[in-house]
């Protein structure tokens, strides 16, 4: 394994921090940036991952203060949903730690394969979402912005979603997204900060927890951290003007050179 990265490498990681930063912010699915070039650097899978969820945790809350305007005055619903986002974090965090190495091996590239197809058909889920918004034509519209109560169903599902980014996390953003797109509002922005939140917090509490008691690869991390700052208040201001298909290629493109790495 890799200790030190020589220059090219150093850039190579903050570049990777920077594209994850604002692609989580924009929608999800960073880590199948930044997990592929820790991968390629000769880290094993399970320290890659680690050092990838703690170095992304400052990007994620970048990307969450870029919508603060939006979020302000839900301090309570993003409380009842964050105690459901942290409990999945700190489950999902617990069997990375627990379970064997070859475990992660085994489950990651499903996990991934998964994460591809959601960033694939992401376009269809918004689609519905629309025709969702519009409703039947006699019925009457939606309230722009409405904020739906906070059921079991969604405190289930963050938990859920919590315990899959706890355990690795890619394209846990678009899980989020399209669950509270159904269950909790239709204004896609406002979800989008809110999904920003709480893969915030899933981020943090399995960071921690890594920290506590896993190996993290500091250097690769620290990289990442600064790069996804910069990338999360990037693709929180001005993410929406990137165009769409090139990013879920881009996003594609890595997770197939991830499965390939993992799989050869």
């Amino acid at each position: 394994m890799n200790t030190m990265l020589n220059a090219a490498e150093m850039l190579a990681v903050l570049a990777a921090g920077v594209a994850a930063g604002a692609i989580n912010a924009v929608v999800g699915s960073g880590t199948l940036v930044t997990f592929p070039v820790l991968l390629s650097l000769g880290y094993p899978p399970v320290v890659a991952n680690v050092s990838n969820t703690v170095g992304l945790v400052p990007g994620s809350f970048s990307g969450a203060y870029a919508y603060r305007r939006d979020l302000a005055g839900h301090g309570r619903l993003l409380a009842r949903l964050g105690v459901a986002s942290v409990l999945g974090g700190i489950t999902g965090g617990v069997l990375l730690l627990r379970l064997p190495p070859g475990a992660f091996r085994a489950i990651v590239p499903a996990l991934i394969g998964l994460a591809l197809v959601l960033v694939l058909v992401q376009p269809q889920l918004a689609r519905a979402l629309a025709r969702r918004r519009q409703g039947p034509a006699d019925a009457p519209p939606p309230a722009d912005g409405e904020v739906r109560r906070v059921g079991p169903l969604l405190l289930l599902g963050v938990f859920a979603t919590g315990v899959y980014g706890g355990y690795f996390g890619a394209a846990q953003g678009v899980l989020l997204l399209g669950l509270l797109g159904v269950l909790l509002s239709t204004d896609l922005r406002w979800v989008n900060g809110v999904k920003n939140v709480l893969a915030g917090l899933v981020n943090g509490v399995a960071a921690i927890m890594f920290i506590a008691l896993g190996t993290v690869a500091w250097q690769p991390a620290l990289l990442i951290a600064v790069g996804s700052v910069v990338g999360g208040l990037v693709g929180g201001r001005w993410g929406r003007r990137l165009p769409p298909a090139a990013l879920r290629a881009a996003i594609v493109v890595v997770g197939l050179a991830a499965l390939v790495n993992l799989l050869a």
